[in-house]
């Protein structure tokens, strides 16, 4: 699998109340940032040879004027080697979405959508602080469809306490009526600093029982897989393997991939690197020519090894049993005997409720 490339865009529409990618302000000056994405991509233009994948996101990519993406797109297209078969994808808020702006996408190159609907229940978007209604989200799914996009998917999330297990159900039966190709199911989570944490630590609870959580997540997989949806990773579902996210499979599979923008990362397999997060500084460094890099770290080989069982074990491939020490059969016979994992064509594959301990899998191998 070739690299990916990714640009992280530091603006949005509003400030989110539960996401921390969201807390650059809008106000930041737009044409200052483009002008440094600019020449980060000039400066980077040589690394890591072809890609496979782009992708737009971040903040909300569609925050941008058509005029801008135009530039953005124009910049990446002159100085990287996209293979003609690239799934290069946008993040999209409804709230963006007209049929004109859906039609400028699609004439951009865009081939897949991720739109971040959170909810089909207007209640439980008013509850996340989001602009846009279930009506807006429905029509924005439309434009994207008469502008000829055929790999849609859909951000949804779950475990917020005004949301029963109902409702919830509710907007997994609306999302699937419009077919969508890519469903991303995500567990409310409190980012520190954010207006939702700063709420729960004040008494409001925002969020669903750990017991409860689970509940939603395991009656999320056996709906959507009951509907012909591939649960391929802990939090995503796809129509088949083929509509499987390419870019987010590198990062699960630890293939190198390029990050430019404000806090972009970036892996060229052994060594991870990331961007300074103020636009600001961002610019700074480029305008003085020099890259805007705020640290790095080179892995070891066992950082490499406990990276890669991480990662694998949230997938559904899981990981290759060759990878785990000999005397690992032990724990693998555990495992299985109480249902976590499965073993498969040489591999150990995650089950349903192994991807509810996903991240404690490791931990059991001793690595």
């Amino acid at each position: 699998m070739l690299p990916g490339l990714y640009v992280h865009i530091p603006f949005c529409r509003n400030k989110c109340p539960y996401c921390g990618f969201y807390s650059i302000p809008s106000r930041a000056p737009i044409a200052g940032w483009l002008d440094g994405l600019k020449k980060e991509i000039f400066y980077q233009k040589n690394l890591l040879g072809r890609f496979d994948s782009l992708y737009l996101g971040g903040g909300t990519p569609t925050f941008l004027s058509t005029e801008v993406l135009e530039q953005v797109m124009a910049s990446l297209l002159d100085h990287f080697h996209l293979t003609p078969d690239a799934e290069i994808t946008i993040e999209a808020n409804p709230c963006d979405i007209t049929r004109h702006k859906a039609a400028a996408l699609k004439a951009l190159g865009f081939n897949r959508i991720n739109l971040g609907v959170q909810s089909f229940n207007n209640d439980v978007l008013k509850f996340l602080g989001r602009e846009h209604s279930v009506e807006t989200a429905e029509e924005a799914i439309g434009h994207f469809r008469s502008a000829g996009f055929r790999n849609i998917g859909l951000d949804l999330i779950y475990g917020l306490k005004p949301q029963s297990m109902k409702s919830w159900i509710h907007t997994l039966k609306r999302a699937l009526a419009f077919q969508p190709e890519h469903l991303s199911c995500y567990q409310l989570t409190l980012e520190k600093g954010t207006v939702f944490d700063r709420r729960s630590h004040g008494g409001n609870i925002v969020t669903v029982p750990e017991k409860t959580a689970a509940a939603h997540f395991l009656a999320t997989s056996a709906f959507l897989e009951s509907k012909g949806y591939l649960h391929y990773e802990v939090s995503n579902f796809a129509g088949d393997e083929r509509l499987e996210s390419r870019h987010n499979r590198k990062y699960w599979q630890h293939i190198p991939y390029l990050g430019l923008g404000p806090s972009a990362h970036s892996f060229d397999g052994k060594k991870r690197w990331w961007n300074v997060r103020s636009v600001k500084k961002y610019r700074a460094a480029l305008e003085k020519g020099r890259l805007p890099i705020e640290g790095s770290e080179t892995l070891t080989k066992e950082q490499r090894q406990l990276e890669s069982l991480a990662l694998g074990f949230r997938t559904r491939r899981g990981v290759a049993l060759k990878s785990l020490a000999p005397a690992s059969r032990a724990t693998l016979s555990m495992l299985r005997e109480k249902g976590l994992l499965k073993i498969v064509d040489g591999r150990a594959e995650p089950t349903r409720r192994g991807y509810l301990v996903a991240d404690h899998l490791p931990l059991c191998f001793g690595s």
